[in-house]
């Protein structure tokens, strides 16, 4: 869906009301100002680019003067340290405020070291192009949530600070519906529960993630199961109660169920692969990347609150290793 004009944010004139009196500058600027967090206002205001009836005002706790006019200029939006760069986007839905699209496998979502570009920031600041409203007075895309490289799935990102901030909240506080499909080893029992237990850093191996008796912090996946494969292997449908890195992975590695082709956290062929017949042995154990997607996410809209709800269909390779397995449909 295309894309909307870029909106046009108002900076005043704002005339303080005799409620508004004595109340903080930076805070009275935040209600009226809702697309912008009240962080980038306090800088705007020290910055100097607030006016209190025409003189400069750079003080953030200024006391409100009732009837007094406030304005801000805002500064245009400067070009998004990352630079775009065109690549292939499924987008599922886009407004002006967010865009919502189907992540491949293999794409890195932030620029790092070892991944300075070709990520999907790099291709949603030429994707969006001038519908990027600025995100702290630059012209990027505000990641709310991440995906693993090898992860796929639905992701959102935000286009405006309202909307950065409305999600990222949401996010925070769970207030959303998200599900991941995972195709694991073994049969986890019960065939549907829970699976509790604080996530931190690996004390025998930094590069991982695992459960931790001191350190970590709390974590807590849903799961229920969608078909088994006898005893060999699972699918799974998981919700999360937390947003933990790595977290699916590390909880069913946790009970002896590592995702399929799982490149971290199964490390040795899994003992339940001695229960699949071939040639679905082969299909599981040369799968290239962990066999996790994100199929659901549903959400409120950061500005007019309707509910959102996007799904994506498994990408071709695990719809193809589902196929072998008699799972799905074979794909075309």
């Amino acid at each position: 869906m295309a894309p909307p004009d870029a909106p046009s944010y108002g900076s005043g004139p704002f005339r303080a009301t005799e409620a508004d009196g004595g109340e903080r500058l930076d805070r009275f600027l935040a209600s009226r100002l809702s697309e912008m967090s009240r962080s980038r206002l306090k800088a705007l205001i020290e910055a100097g680019t607030v006016t209190c009836d025409g003189a400069v005002i750079r003080l953030p706790s200024a006391a409100v003067r009732p009837g007094a006019i406030y304005t801000v200029a805002l500064p245009p939006a400067i070009p998004a340290a990352p630079q775009g760069q065109a690549l292939d986007l499924t987008v599922l839905y886009e407004d002006s405020d967010l865009i919502v699209i189907d992540k491949p496998a293999g794409l890195v979502v932030h620029p790092a070291p070892g991944n300075p570009d070709g990520t999907l920031v790099n291709a949603l600041i030429a994707h969006c192009g001038d519908s990027l409203a600025g995100i702290g007075g630059e012209r990027r895309p505000g990641i709310v949530h991440r995906l693993d490289k090898d992860t796929s799935g639905v992701m959102v990102a935000a286009k405006t600070e309202l909307a950065l901030n409305a999600l990222s909240a949401a996010f925070a506080a769970r207030d959303l519906d998200r599900e991941y499909l995972a195709l694991c080893w073994g049969a986890p029992q019960p065939a549907e529960g829970e699976i509790e237990g604080p996530i931190g850093r690996d004390p025998r191996d930094r590069k991982r993630m695992a459960v931790v008796a001191r350190g970590g912090k709390p974590a807590l996946t849903h799961y229920r199961t969608l078909r088994r494969f006898g005893l060999g292997a699972t699918l799974l449908a998981c919700r999360l109660a937390t947003g933990r890195t790595h977290q699916i992975r590390v909880h069913l590695a946790s009970r002896g169920h590592p995702l399929v082709g799982d490149p971290v956290y199964l490390r040795r062929r899994p003992t339940a692969a001695s229960q699949m017949q071939q040639p679905q042995r082969d299909f599981l154990l040369d799968f290239p990347r962990q066999a996790l997607h994100a199929a659901t996410l549903g959400f409120a809209h950061p500005r007019s609150g309707a509910k959102l709800r996007f799904e994506a269909a498994p990408p071709a390779d695990l719809a193809t290793l589902l196929s072998h397995l008699g799972a799905i449909t074979p794909p075309t």
